[in-house]
């Protein structure tokens, strides 16, 4: 072997020999995004919801993480993340995530645990929408629902975003953590089912007031310590650029709850538990598209904008459009995702902070990709949801009786009780 020859295989092995430091911290950011669906998300929904349904939203929760972990391991991976084809979904390389390679390219990490991190995500985007269907969806119609949704809606966004697909190819979006894959899908998505289904008996008529609002206090203090894995994860790497987005995540969800809890003292006299809650996930939510990309002073912006927008966004939603997105998916998640999008293309701009535009791109450029991908995006969500919805109604009908609404889905569709008080 020549000297050529021995240097050159050396810096092969090298290729092909992950971080273990990056690949551990990627292992954790795992285990931190899958306790924002279980636990957090289960303990946040089911404290919103009234006491005869708190079971029905933890087990759903539940499910749908089961569900959709199955299936990203048999086919939903390589629609997102397979091999590049015509961009619009990845190749068939990686069924049942066989011949996963020793680096995914790109990072320093297994392919394994790529596909594990990239799982989590596709187990918690279908769970947010559980919120805006509480109360009154038949149990087998959402597990339907949410299998499918997240092969033909939620995958082939990943891949026209994060796979390198088309959309990031032609338009340049960034999307760092989930602003549009996994935000505005959920939240627009969730909107036109809670129009499918109709409004909760009772709805707006009288207050359907939530039953624990301490559970949803704490639901939401796992959801945000879980955002750090969530965004400081997408960095990809134990590196500034983690400690940048977590920095980031942590300011914005406490500008956005400060700002909640503000604009509550204002409008209704008293700064609530809820309100605190809410508005730290909607500055988590508005945050995410951009975390690894803006200055804190700039997250702080984002907080205080989401803290202001999705409490108004609530107000159009449920209160003057009367629309029964039960726990406010769209307002929150949808919203904020999009806001958040849209700013990073003005706050990506160095003289701001931000880490500054890709070659060939200026401001104009990059909101307008920004902008163009949301609508699409938003647009595919709306579609396509509306299709899988009625097409899994022919089987499992969308929604329960009215008299196992009254009675409780707790006990109608579960036979079980989520607290027995003697």
């Amino acid at each position: 072997m020549t000297i050529a020859t021995a240097a050159s295989a050396q810096d092969t092995v090298q290729v092909a020999v992950s971080d273990s430091g990056d690949t551990a911290w990627i292992l954790t950011s795992s285990a931190l995004v899958l306790m924002m669906t279980l636990p957090g998300l289960a303990l946040f929904y089911g404290g919103l919801v009234r006491t005869k349904n708190v079971l029905s939203v933890v087990l759903q929760c539940g499910a749908i993480a089961a569900v959709a972990s199955v299936l990203w391991i048999v086919v939903g991976y390589t629609l997102a993340f397979g091999g590049l084809t015509n961009g619009w979904l990845g190749a068939g390389n990686a069924w049942m995530m066989i011949e996963m390679g020793a680096l995914r390219e790109g990072t320093t990490m297994p392919e394994s645990t790529f596909g594990l991190f990239q799982m989590t995500f596709a187990v918690i985007t279908p769970a947010l929408m559980v919120g805006a269907w509480v109360e009154r969806a038949r149990f087998g119609w959402v597990i339907g629902f949410c299998a499918l949704w997240g092969l033909i809606v939620y995958a082939p966004v990943a891949h026209w975003i994060w796979g390198g697909g088309w959309m990031a190819q032609q338009f340049g979006v960034l999307d760092f953590a989930g602003g549009i894959v996994v935000h505005t899908t959920a939240g627009v998505s969730a909107l036109v089912i809670a129009l499918l289904l109709g409004r909760r008996e009772g709805f707006p008529e009288k207050p359907l007031l939530p039953h624990a609002p301490t559970l949803t206090m704490m639901g939401a203090a796992m959801l945000w310590v879980g955002w750090f894995g969530f965004n400081g994860g997408s960095a990809f790497a134990a590196t500034d650029d983690a400690s940048t987005a977590i920095i980031n995540t942590h300011v914005a969800a406490s500008a956005a709850a400060l700002t909640w809890l503000l604009v509550e003292k204002f409008m209704i006299g008293k700064p609530t538990g809820i309100g605190w809650a809410t508005g730290a996930i909607a500055g988590l939510a508005t945050v995410t598209p951009a975390a690894g990309f803006i200055s804190p002073g700039a997250a702080i912006l984002f907080g205080i904008l989401a803290g202001v927008i999705c409490y108004g966004a609530i107000q159009l939603v449920k209160h003057r459009m009367n629309i029964d997105d039960s726990l406010d998916v769209f307002a929150v998640h949808g919203v904020g995702g999009i806001l958040g999008t849209l700013l990073l293309g003005i706050f990506l701009a160095p003289e701001f902070g931000g880490t500054g535009y890709a070659e060939g791109m200026g401001m104009g450029s990059q909101l307008g990709g920004q902008a163009i991908s949301v609508v699409i995006v938003a647009i595919w969500s709306a579609i396509a949801s509306a299709i899988i919805a009625l097409m899994v109604s022919l089987v499992f009908p969308m929604r329960v009786s009215s008299d196992a609404e009254r009675e409780g889905l707790d006990i109608t569709s579960h036979g079980e009780r989520g607290w027995e008080f003697d």
